[in-house]
């Protein structure tokens, strides 16, 4: 990974942005400013992954370098963003549960695939659906990134944050005829995934009047030994094509040529993979496909691995692949057939770049559970309750000295028994109002935050690269609820 950068931060900042969606009537970014505690010491983290989800116990064997990451525990106590301590950064932004992210982080990320991917000619593909947040896509276009996109609304999004199009790539199962129009008349890629698809990308060159550039999405038919609901590249899946209708796919790009051209061919494996020979297997697999896609006159240069690369969400000390690892087990199988490589990373790139913070409501127990109840909830980060994912938690403070030590399950307030952030995790007994924070929450908990129980949605704040924090996000409110029915 890409070594940290110290930063010199000033205890006040006066500066702002607008937001590009004028049409909304919100103010300009916030800017936070707040003193820096002027003792503090930033411990580095060897960060390193599980094998799988289900076994946090089992490890692999490769040494990683060491780097600092941006949350950090500090020897006194205090969990830290960068060097601003959380508690601070609590009492300087609205009483609510909210994301909180750093910037350099998300730099350090996107800097660890640039690093992997030399020598390569290649695309990094953000996967928008793992995070939505605007400001973060524009500094992931700034950065380089294009952008994977799942829906229409991506699609715009992608264009409105200044994404080039024709470094974007169009993905689904189900892709909208209206949707497959706007990405033909941008020149964005799409991927072919199903009899119907083609025959819509076809109609939507037409409509356009302009040839599609596609690649087929096949399915490798390869266990990424993740759970279910997060696996696709296997024979089961809904995504992608069967390799055995290869063949017909193929015949049918060549009815169509003044609509579509075929200039590459994709697979994706699913999410939270930390087995990297995994993307070897099927990276070997498709090359041989694009042999035979050659050898019948098609002038094929993309080469799409997908994405799916996993986190340490157990911070357990287990080790973690890094973009460069997985990278190096295609980049041979790349250059021997002179092929641009695409990789789709989302939850690596964002899903550690950000923690929700959210305050102790109180403290009970049932007689024979013990619960920490806060005000967040699965609202706000559905993960645990949908996947039965683990997140790390912690404390933002150090807990009282008498505070006993005690297993908890960590509670919200909605109504639903299937609202917990994690189960059976040891703390020490919280005071009222006390910070707690869910860890690696940039990917996938936002962007399926809910108002369910009429939680709004939650504001979403950054630490620059120079200390100072701004809001990136407006958190949702009653009167947003109202305003969809006014009229009416």
């Amino acid at each position: 990974m890409a070594a940290a950068t110290n930063f010199s931060h000033s205890p006040l900042i006066s500066k702002t942005r607008t937001y590009s969606l004028n049409h909304y009537p919100f103010p300009k970014n916030t800017i936070l400013p707040f003193k820096l505690s002027k003792s503090y010491s930033l411990k580095p983290l060897s960060l390193k992954a599980v094998i799988s989800q289900q076994n946090p116990a089992t490890t692999t064997t490769q040494e990683t370098t060491q780097f600092k990451h941006c949350f950090t525990k500090s020897q006194d106590g205090f969990l830290y963003c960068e060097n601003l301590k959380v508690q601070e950064i609590m009492e300087s932004v609205e009483r609510r549960p909210f994301y909180l992210y750093s910037k350099p982080q998300i730099t350090r990320n996107v800097e660890a695939y640039k690093d992997a991917l030399e020598g390569l000619s290649s695309i990094i593909g953000y996967a928008i659906k793992a995070n939505n947040n605007l400001k973060i896509l524009e500094h992931l276009r700034g950065l380089g990134c294009g952008a994977v996109l799942v829906s229409g609304n991506e699609l715009r999004l992608a264009l409105r944050a200044g994404f080039d199009p024709t470094r974007c790539i169009f993905n689904g199962n189900g892709k909208l005829l209206d949707d497959l129009v706007l990405a033909a008349q941008e020149g964005v890629f799409v991927n072919v995934d199903s009899e119907f698809d083609l025959e819509n990308i076809v109609a939507a060159a037409r409509i356009a009047g302009k040839k599609v550039n596609v690649l087929l999405r096949i399915n490798p038919d390869v266990d990424p030994q993740v759970h279910p609901y997060v696996a696709t590249g296997n024979k089961n899946s809904k995504f992608g094509i069967r390799n055995e209708k290869l063949q017909w796919f193929l015949d049918a790009v060549k009815a169509h040529p003044n609509e579509l051209k075929l200039v590459g061919a994709h697979c994706h494996l699913g999410s939270t993979i930390t087995k990297v020979d995994i993307f070897r297997d099927a990276a070997a697999l498709m090359v041989n496909y694009i042999d035979e896609i050659r050898s019948q006159g098609f002038e094929v240069d993309y080469l799409n691995i997908g994405g799916g690369l996993g986190i340490d969400y157990y911070h357990s000390g287990a080790i973690l692949p890094t973009p460069r690892d997985l990278i190096d087990t295609v980049r041979e199988l790349v250059l021997s057939r002179n092929l641009n490589l695409i990789i789709e990373p989302g939850r690596s790139l964002i899903a550690n770049t950000c923690c929700l913070v959210n305050r102790v409501t109180g403290v009970k127990t049932n007689g024979t559970k013990n619960f920490v109840v806060i005000d967040g909830s699965m609202a706000e980060l559905i993960r645990p309750s949908l996947y039965d994912a683990y997140q790390h938690i912690e404390l933002v403070s150090p807990a009282s000295p008498d505070a006993e030590v005690s297993t908890f399950d960590v509670v919200g307030p909605v109504c639903e028994s299937a609202d917990f952030l994690g189960k059976d995790r040891e703390l020490s007994t919280p005071a009222k109002g006390a910070g707690l924070v869910v860890h690696d929450a940039g990917a996938y908990c936002m962007s399926m935050a809910s108002t369910y129980n009429l939680k709004m949605r939650p504001p979403e704040y950054w630490v620059e690269e120079d200390g100072s924090v701004s809001k990136i996000r407006h958190g949702e409110t009653f009167e947003d609820h109202i305003r969809f029915f006014e009229g009416l």
